[in-house]
C-alpha cells in the first residue's frame, strides 16, 4: 500500500515570538531559537525516511525560512516550494506590533483572551479564527490535498492559527476543542494518509 504523508510544522520562533508582539501579516524573521528549533524539526523529519515532493509555505518569511532549513537538514533540495498568501498567518488588524501584555493592560485580560480564543470574534479589525479557516480549508481542499489522494508527500510550513484550520478539519474537531490547542513552534506533526484520503495515525515528532 502506497503511504501518503503530511508534516505540518509551525515556524521557529520569530523576532516579535521572543518580544511578545502580536504579529499576524506582519513579516519578522527567525531568532537564533527559532532557526534552531527550524533545524532540529528537519532533523526529527529525516528519521521518518520519507522523500517529499512538495512544500507548501505562507507568504510570510518567517514561515519559508523554516521551510528552507528543514529541506536543508533532510537533504531533500528538488522539492517542489509553493508560496501562498492562503496559509498566511491570522490578521491581527488593529493589534498587529502591540506587545501582548500591554494590550491587556489597556483592554483587559478578559478581552484579549476573546480575541486571542474565541473561534467566531476576531481582534479589532483583524480576522477571526473562522475567516481565518475560510481562506485556509479551500485552498488545502483544492491544492493540498489532492496531491496526497495521489500519493504524494507533503510538508507545510506555515503558522499557529493557519495550522489550528487544518488540524480542526484533520482531527474532526469543534470549535471548543480547536481554540484550546497550542500548537509549539518547531514541533513537526505528522499524518499518514489511506487511499481515500482519511487519516489513518497522527503522531507530534516532539512529545
Amino acid at each position: 500500500m502506497k503511504k501518503r504523508n503530511l508534516i505540518l510544522v509551525r515556524h521557529g520562533q520569530s523576532e516579535w515570538n521572543e518580544k511578545n508582539l502580536f504579529t499576524g501579516w506582519e513579516d519578522p524573521g527567525l531568532t537564533k531559537k527559532g532557526s534552531d528549533e527550524a533545524i532540529n524539526a528537519g532533523l526529527l523529519i529525516d528519521k521518518l525516511e520519507l522523500e517529499f515532493n512538495y512544500l507548501f509555505t505562507s507568504a510570510l518569511i518567517r514561515a519559508q525560512i523554516t521551510g528552507n532549513i528543514i529541506l536543508e537538514s533532510i537533504d531533500q533540495d528538488n522539492v517542489d516550494i509553493i508560496i501562498n498568501k492562503a496559509l498566511n498567518e491570522r490578521f491581527y488588524g488593529d493589534l498587529q506590533g502591540l506587545n501582548k501584555d500591554e494590550c491587556r493592560k489597556k483592554w483587559g485580560d478578559e478581552q484579549v483572551q476573546i480575541w486571542r480564543r474565541s473561534f467566531d470574534i476576531g481582534p479589532p479589525g483583524g480576522e477571526s479564527l473562522k475567516e481565518t479557516g475560510e481562506r485556509v480549508m479551500p485552498y488545502f481542499l483544492e491544492n493540498i490535498h489532492p496531491l496526497i489522494l495521489r500519493g504524494e508527500n507533503v510538508i507545510i510550513s506555515a503558522h499557529g492559527n493557519s495550522l489550528r484550520s487544518l488540524i480542526k478539519y484533520l482531527d474532526k474537531l469543534s470549535a471548543e476543542e480547536i481554540v484550546k490547542l497550542e500548537i509549539p513552534t518547531g514541533a513537526p506533526i505528522h499524518y499518514l494518509f489511506n487511499e481515500n484520503g482519511e487519516v489513518l495515525n497522527k503522531k507530534n515528532l516532539i512529545e
